[in-house]
């Protein structure tokens, strides 16, 4: 296995082993809740990801066993030295880091290693994937504390049916790992004992493919959101008849035939 590469945060971990990598929220002490500081870095360290051509995979967790993320930090919540104006820009924060997971070049994999809430429940929305730990919490529970989930409803209810995503957000309560699995809102619930190696298969897997397809192919998914149909087969007619001129497709065809695992050119 290739040895691992760390890139230093202060308020997450970033290590790259093989052509996996993985982003840690590293505020345990705290539920790994989001501070404008982790919202920079986490940001920081997606672009850095973004621009790793051999990685084929993005893990996004949290350090420890209690929390994915609790959501925003409440301590600091509304106290931006600017005021008002400060507090909008502040805000700003997490809609740049959604739109970067969204564009991002390689599918990004959510490992809900415990209570996942709020901003955090939108975090883990934001990626392609989720594989949860069996016990975690998740919830949108902001209306109890008199907000509302503005943001993130925009990716809640991109994936969530409208009732139940009302449901959500309306209600407050949280609910089980494995209800979500039943809802589609995770794809995978794992007993604590076999998590990491579960999501570790995933990751692999993942990343073992060819990355210039696996960007090609998020793209794909993510540009065709609000497109009629015809909109839709025209797009993606264009992109694939660019996927079957790649080196990669000659390579994973050829080693097809050849019983071979393929050599993947990144092109």
């Amino acid at each position: 296995m290739a040895s691992a590469e760390k890139q230093s945060f202060t308020t997450i971990l970033y290590e790259k082993t093989g052509r996996v990598i993985r982003i840690s929220l590293n505020r345990p002490d705290k539920r790994n809740a989001l501070s404008d500081v982790m919202l920079e870095e986490l940001s920081l360290a997606f672009e850095q990801a973004d621009l790793d051509t051999e990685a084929g995979c993005v893990v996004l967790t949290g350090v420890g066993d209690k929390a994915f993320c609790a959501g925003a930090d409440l301590a600091g919540f509304g106290n931006a030295p600017d005021g008002i104006l400060g507090q909008y820009e502040s805000r700003g924060l997490f809609p740049k880091l959604f739109m970067q997971m969204e564009g991002l070049s390689k599918p990004i994999l959510a490992a809900v290693n415990g209570t996942c809430v709020a901003g955090g429940f939108g975090l883990m929305m934001a990626c392609d994937l989720a594989v949860a730990k069996a016990g975690a919490k998740l919830g949108t529970p902001e209306i109890a504390r008199g907000l509302f989930p503005f943001m993130i409803s925009a990716l809640i209810t991109r994936a969530v049916p409208r009732r139940r995503a009302m449901e959500l957000m309306f209600m407050g309560e949280l609910f089980s790992a494995e209800q979500a699995e039943s809802w589609n809102i995770v794809n995978r619930v794992v007993p604590p004992e076999s998590f990491n190696e579960e999501v570790d298969r995933y990751a692999q897997r993942i990343a073992g493919y060819s990355p210039a397809v696996l960007k090609l192919g998020k793209h794909a998914l993510s540009k065709k959101e609000g497109m009629d149909l015809e909109g839709q087969l025209a797009f993606l007619q264009g992109l694939l008849s660019m996927n079957v001129m790649m080196d990669d497709a000659a390579e994973g065809i050829s080693a097809f035939f050849e019983k071979r695992d393929p050599v993947w050119k990144g092109r």
